[in-house]
């Protein structure tokens, strides 16, 4: 069954750590919706922030340390802080298929948070419509993604989904054709006839397309590599997808 309820985790991207908490607070273009810092935090560094979170008109919640540690996912380095950062383009993708953006990539089983992070800024610069980042079995969307999209994952049009396959299902439904990436021999994708709307899939660093994803697929494409390498990183295969779309004229 498809959400209809929108999740906190479809709104805000949370950070966590006294230093990304405070960069955060300290960004003007960055709107923070709330502080919250466990009530074991004491002394000079939780006063910075609340000084920090007073100074920016940010409210300060306490919890307990146990809840931080499961709001922020990451109970080695929450430190007993964390933030709720408001992502203006992050919405639910079943909100997206109402404006139809021409162009979107699919993350599937992509699990190291550099390469969800720099595929992000390297979608945003591209001015794809979308990155679909499921909220199961993709690097959660933490400090470590924030980082290697060097800042850009909090400005990013990322739509959100329970589950690759799911969202495979949707875009399906909604009209667009389903294109991954795949190895060398299938259609080039500098060649390839691509439809109006069209989903382009990135798979797992390890997996590649799951197989749920895969029997939706319309069709594969291949990036050329006359060269003696049998694959691309998955970062590295979706910044030449994305800026293919850029020369074509097709992003959106």
């Amino acid at each position: 069954m498809r959400e209809t309820t929108v999740s906190p985790k479809d709104r805000f991207l949370t950070v966590y750590g006294r230093k990304p908490v405070l960069e955060a607070l300290d960004d003007p273009e960055l709107r923070v919706d709330k502080v919250i810092l466990a009530d074991t935090a004491r002394g000079p560094a939780a006063a910075e922030i609340q000084r920090a979170a007073r100074a920016a008109g940010v409210p300060v919640q306490r919890a307990s340390a146990h809840r931080v540690k499961v709001l922020a996912g990451n109970g080695k380095q929450d430190q007993g802080v964390l933030a709720d950062v408001v992502a203006p383009r992050m919405r639910p993708l079943s909100a997206a298929l109402a404006d139809a953006p021409a162009r979107v990539l699919l993350l599937d089983g992509i699990t190291t948070p550099a390469n969800v992070g720099m595929i992000l800024r390297t979608a945003t610069a591209a001015g794809l419509g979308g990155i679909v980042v499921p909220r199961r079995g993709v690097a959660a969307l933490d400090p470590l993604v924030v980082k290697a999209s060097a800042g850009v994952a909090f400005r990013a049009p990322v739509l959100r989904c329970a589950t690759a396959a799911e969202a495979a299902s949707m875009l399906v439904e909604a009209g667009y054709g389903l294109y991954a990436l795949g190895a060398q021999g299938r259609p080039s994708l500098f060649e390839a006839s691509l439809p109006e709307r069209a989903a382009f899939v990135l798979g797992g660093e390890t997996a590649g397309v799951s197989d749920e994803v895969a029997a939706l697929v319309t069709g594969w494409l291949s990036i050329p590599m006359p060269g003696e390498v049998e694959s691309l990183n998955v970062s590295a295969a979706a910044a030449v997808l994305c800026f293919e779309l850029v020369r074509r004229g097709t992003t959106r």
